[in-house]
């Protein structure tokens, strides 16, 4: 069975065609293509709506042919077309939902709208260490700092997440008030190699509060009042500023993930999202796993961010397994807000 699957989320338009097998259970990526709008947000200092859901009309269908010709395929022999139904920016999931549910109409072909966090959640079964389920997943994506326990597809349970601001809104937000460029968050981790991590009194929010929620929005007033005592900033203080803000997320990512594999007994983690693909959570996340014999696995980094590879995959995989019911329904809708645990799952 070949799906295809449309991200449009935010500001990367993602296609990709994947491939079930029936002698594995993790379908084969036949090929994938991507464009980020950085370069065109970047003026503005952060993702703009309104030009993001435009760019993704210009940019679905020349994708939709790149994909396919690099697989080797036709339009015709596409079995399902899938597509980011939610969460995200509402105007730019129309447009992916628009493209892939007029597409589908003019194959004849079903569709199946797709949870974005689960793509990342699903997105390491495309690396090539793959995890295996049961596991606990640390989900770093945008506006979302979650743990879950995740004991197959479409098995979720929420153990914490952020009561305030994301990780990576903590990242971009402190990266703002630097005066480093969009995006902010690998910004702020390429300053941080010239830092002191240790420079900077900065807090850990809810870091001993002995659940597993987060909390970043005080990190960012304490990152503001740094800023303004040092102001003007030397080349040197921001760096050190930067590392520390760098720390101090890392280490309440870090500490917390591992409170939920000691809760929950689970000797694998699995992390997802944009923020996964910083350098310096990776160190230590991969140092304290491998202190306590836990497996850690990671998407590649080309798959981190918002992609088309990871909506086609969770798609099929719930096919697979018999728990998606794609149907030749075309009136579409999105949902800008959908926590993963409200996830469809049919019995």
């Amino acid at each position: 069975m070949l799906v295809l699957g449309i991200e449009s989320s935010c500001d990367e338009t993602g296609v990709a065609l994947v491939q079930t097998q029936a002698d594995a259970d993790i379908p084969c990526l036949l090929a994938h293509a991507l464009h980020s709008q950085i370069d065109m947000h970047r003026a503005y200092g952060g993702v703009v709506p309104e030009l993001a859901s435009r760019d993704h009309i210009r940019r679905v269908v020349p994708l939709v042919r790149q994909v396919m010709a690099a697989a080797g395929q036709t339009l015709e022999s596409v079995d399902v077309v899938a597509y980011t139904q939610g969460p995200g920016l509402a105007g730019a999931l129309l447009v992916g939902a628009g493209a892939a549910c007029s597409l589908a109409a003019a194959l004849d072909r079903p569709v199946w709208g797709v949870h974005h966090l689960e793509g990342h959640l699903l997105s390491p079964f495309l690396s090539a260490d793959p995890p295996e389920f049961p596991f606990v997943a640390l989900l770093v994506s945008g506006g979302h700092t979650q743990l879950m326990h995740v004991e197959g597809v479409g098995r979720y349970t929420l153990l914490g997440e952020t009561i305030d601001d994301a990780a990576g809104e903590a990242f971009d937000k402190s990266a703002k008030l630097l005066g480093l460029p969009y995006p902010g968050g690998p910004e702020l981790g390429r300053l941080a190699e010239a830092g002191d991590p240790s420079a900077v009194a900065l807090p850990r929010p809810l870091l001993h509060s002995g659940d597993l929620d987060f909390s970043f929005a005080g990190l960012k007033t304490a990152v503001l009042t740094q800023v303004r005592r040092h102001a003007p900033l030397s080349s040197r203080m921001r760096a050190d500023i930067a590392a520390s803000t760098q720390a101090a997320i890392v280490e309440v990512l870090t500490k917390k993930a591992m409170a939920a594999l000691a809760r929950t007994g689970m000797n694998r983690l699995v992390v997802a999202g944009g923020v996964g693909a910083n350098a310096s959570l990776r160190a230590q996340l991969g140092a304290a796993c491998a202190a306590k014999g836990v497996r850690v696995h990671y998407p590649e980094l080309h798959l981190c961010t918002d992609n088309g590879a990871m909506i086609a995959l969770a798609a099929a995989m719930r096919l697979q397994r018999g728990l998606a019911q794609p149907a030749k329904n075309y009136a579409f809708d999105v949902r800008p807000r959908w926590g993963l645990d409200m996830a469809p799952v049919l019995p």
